[in-house]
């Protein structure tokens, strides 16, 4: 409680005090050693270590994984989104969990030939073979950093949407490297923020017709970083925002029901 009370007093300072005060206050807290943990007596306990706990993003400890507690929460919230012709990447579980008898026709799209659950085989930054305005929801989960040509990707997404449709997109903010090139089956590009998403989105759908949100906070970025599982931290912990630690990014853009398509 303690700590929560400091941390909104420094909140509530970094908004009301001039930077040049703020910057001669912490000067003064490195010289007299005025911090709430002295420095040098962090207590590291189990994290004081150079790898993961778990080396497979808590896979290996239960599910959901830390990331996908957020990703499918975000999902619920905006489940009815999800009915109609709905289109996903990789497989179809979260369109038959979260959508239900409200979708009419599942599709599933892959990179490449070979996947039992594909309907549509396309590389997404030149994806011209998909009819427009073709789905009422795409859910793309931890998707465009594995694409490094975002922005062409994201106007084929916007392209085949039906007019009122709605794109479902998470993203890594803060995480490990999950893909590497010339390792992996596909490399892993880039990492976003908010900021850069609300740029990346702004681009294709009115302002008013995306909304991001973002989950986590610094205990929940750690402990995701080393590895832990959902069920290693407290719904509590888990539900804090900070919006400093975006562990993911997620977005709501909805294609205009009128007006040219881009």
């Amino acid at each position: 409680m303690a700590s929560t009370i400091v941390d909104q007093v420094r909140a509530v300072a970094t908004l009301v005090l001039p930077l040049g005060l703020r910057q001669w206050l912490r000067a003064q807290q490195r010289r007299f050693g005025l911090h709430r943990t002295p420095v040098g007596a962090v207590a590291y306990g189990d994290l004081g270590r150079l790898t993961p706990i778990s080396p497979v993003f808590g896979l290996d400890r239960g599910v959901p994984t830390i990331d996908r507690y957020y990703i499918e929460g975000f999902l619920a919230s905006h489940a009815d989104d999800i009915g109609g012709r709905v289109l996903e990447m990789g497989n179809g579980a979260y369109t038959s969990r979260f959508g239900g008898d409200r979708v009419t026709r599942s599709d599933v799209l892959h990179y490449v030939v070979g996947n039992p659950e594909a309907t549509i085989v396309a590389d997404l930054t030149r994806a011209d073979h998909i009819p427009s305005d073709s789905f009422d929801c795409i859910i793309l989960t931890q998707t465009l950093q594995m694409i490094f040509d975002v922005r062409a990707a994201l106007h084929h997404l916007h392209r085949i949407l039906k007019p009122g449709g709605v794109l479902l997109a998470t993203s890594h903010g803060i995480t490990r490297i999950a893909r590497r090139e010339g390792i992996d089956p596909w490399g892993e590009y880039w990492h976003f923020t908010a900021q850069s998403t609300r740029h990346l989105f702004g681009a294709l759908f009115p302002a008013d017709h995306f909304q991001i949100v973002t989950y986590g906070n610094v205990l929940a970025a750690a402990a995701s970083l080393y590895g832990l599982a959902a069920a290693d931290l407290t719904t509590q912990e888990l539900d804090h925002c900070d919006p400093n630690f975006e562990v993911i990014v997620a977005v709501r853009a909805q294609k205009p029901c009128s007006g040219a398509d881009s």
